[in-house]
């Protein structure tokens, strides 16, 4: 199967740190976070690999070439001008072979990718999401009043938990056909468009380790955590 890692945004929840150096180079532990996420596909024999660039693309090709000093191959596709998460996707042109994985190049997980495709192909849908389930504290106290501002409920610091996108989904070639090639589109959108259209969309449970480093508190999460669970990634 044909992965597909973005890998071209400005990383601007991340700055200053990504001022002059794209996300996807952020060092977890001794290796860059996209290191991380190429040797976990491989593992799953997902070697067929295209890098979607952008912002600082130079030094993102310059340190990971052709992917041979890791054991896969990769080719780069940049974009002119963004074109959002899922525009990329109508640049690449042998994506039209059978379903590929799309992800983000900033996740630290120890997902199985070889139960997400299979369940994918189980469930013949044209895209599959992988989900985890995010727990959002609430520091304050929250007021639930009604229109004469009577009290009706008063919650100390609650806790709301979340079924969310892990950045990783399993599209079919013909989700390509519901965009054209330079528009702007994120992959949340193009989602939406296939429920709108009747097509079916999967959803895949996830409840091992995963994060997204996009914030400073992940990141640092994700440094303090790495050496500690080094051997399960």
């Amino acid at each position: 199967m044909k992965v597909v890692i973005l890998a071209g945004g400005k990383g601007t929840r991340l700055a200053p740190y990504t001022s002059v150096f794209p996300k996807p180079l952020m060092p977890i532990g001794e290796v860059p976070i996209l290191q991380l996420v190429i040797e976990r596909l491989k593992k799953f024999g997902l070697t067929d690999i295209t890098l979607a660039v952008g912002y600082l693309a130079e030094l993102m090709e310059s340190f990971f070439g052709d992917g041979s000093k890791f054991g896969v191959k990769i080719k780069y596709s940049r974009e002119k001008q963004p074109l959002g998460t899922a525009g990329p996707l109508k640049l690449i042109d042998d994506l039209g072979g059978g379903p590929f994985l799309v992800m983000n190049g900033d996740i630290l997980t120890t997902l199985d990718f070889g139960e997400l495709i299979d369940a994918h192909k189980k469930n013949k849908a044209s895209a599959t999401i992988a989900t985890h389930q995010r727990t959002v504290d609430i520091d304050f106290g929250v007021i639930k009043s009604d229109p004469r501002g009577r009290l009706l409920e008063y919650i100390e610091k609650p806790q709301h938990d979340y079924r969310v996108s892990m950045g990783i989904n399993i599209f079919e070639p013909e989700v390509l056909s519901f965009f054209e090639r330079g528009d702007k589109i994120d992959v949340p959108d193009l989602i939406s468009l296939l429920v709108k259209k009747e097509k079916t969309v999967n959803c895949y449970m996830f409840d091992g380790y995963w994060l997204d480093i996009g914030r400073h508190s992940d990141y640092e999460k994700a440094m303090l955590e790495f050496d500690q669970m080094k051997d399960k990634f």
